[in-house]
């Protein structure tokens, strides 16, 4: 059925039509993820790189009750200053839409917006994942869920540090999701490029990792696959710097009581602080490094027709 809310740009609208290859982006790394005005920069710079891998760059958003799929140069400067926009997962899309408000998608919500509009590839930072003490809290990401049921490739730079890998791979064997590591046998751990933990399989080629997409999808399996692009090395921090600042910005979170989808944003600002704006820079590395890899699978992708 269509959705009334679902609005394409013509630049998108056009691609779509004419099997232009196309890459979803997600917009909480804009909104929630970085400050102003890196967060625009960083946007920009995604959405150049995607354009030179001959792709069309769709950035996805919630804006006044809308589900934007691709933003205007003007609109996407406006929601980089905004400081009072929503987190928006699967379970705030009808919230946000039926009461007008504005926010930007999480992997999750950017996932189902993307297979609304008929798009297969999405790039991210990083996904989220089974936290550090989820025993007692039971802190498991949406977007592990949604992976497990929505048939979009994404992908990212692994989950994030600040969470449990071994158990997020775990979590993601469980719901039939696969994981495969670009160019390399270990899964990366977002800020540096291995974790300890090994990746599902390896594939060496974006014509590899898209046949597979269609090889899944042929098969009847309604479930998205993780492409895991480690971060260059050059890029990468000193391990023992950035665990150190993310179990003391994990006890500054618990001291403070901060929970749900604010632990993760107020984590990210906290390490970044600690590692004396390192992580940032890292952070936005990693993403240019994913953006480059999601054009050039979408573009196999659409080569097979």
């Amino acid at each position: 059925m269509p959705v009334p809310q679902l609005h394409l740009t013509p630049e998108v609208e056009s691609a779509l039509a004419s099997g232009t290859p196309v890459v979803a982006l997600e917009s909480t790394i804009i909104s929630h993820g970085m400050p102003y005005p890196e967060n625009l920069q960083t946007a920009q710079e995604v959405e150049a790189l995607v354009r030179e891998e001959g792709a069309v760059p769709v950035t996805i958003a919630v804006q006044d009750g809308k589900i934007c799929i691709g933003m205007y140069a003007e609109a996407l400067e406006r929601f980089a200053q905004n400081r009072d926009l929503l987190k928006i997962s699967r379970r705030d899309l009808p919230v946000a839409l039926s009461q007008g408000k504005s926010g930007g998608t999480t992997v999750a919500a950017t996932m189902i917006c993307a297979r609304m509009a008929g798009i297969a590839v999405f790039v991210t930072g990083g996904i989220g994942g089974v936290h550090r003490d989820s025993e007692q809290t039971l802190d498991i990401s949406a977007d592990l869920t949604e992976l497990a049921r929505t048939p979009v490739a994404v992908v990212c730079a692994g989950v994030k540090s600040i969470l449990d890998i071994p158990k997020t791979l775990e979590f993601l064997e469980t719901q039939g999701v696969p994981v495969i590591g670009f160019r390399t046998n270990e899964f990366p751990a977002f800020f540096t490029p291995a974790s300890g933990s090994p990746a599902q399989v390896r594939m060496d080629t974006p014509e590899e990792i898209a046949r597979c997409m269609k090889t899944q999808w042929s098969l009847g399996l309604e479930s998205g696959l993780v492409i895991a692009n480690p971060i260059p090395a050059e890029e990468a921090l000193d391990e023992n710097l950035v665990q150190q600042a993310i179990l003391d910005s994990l006890n500054e979170a618990k001291t403070q009581q901060i929970s749900g989808k604010d632990v993760t944003p107020f984590l990210l600002e906290r390490v970044n602080q600690r590692t004396q704006g390192q992580s940032l820079k890292s952070n936005t590395a990693l993403i240019r490094n994913n953006a480059r890899l999601g054009a050039r699978i979408a573009g196999a992708y659409q080569r097979l027709g």
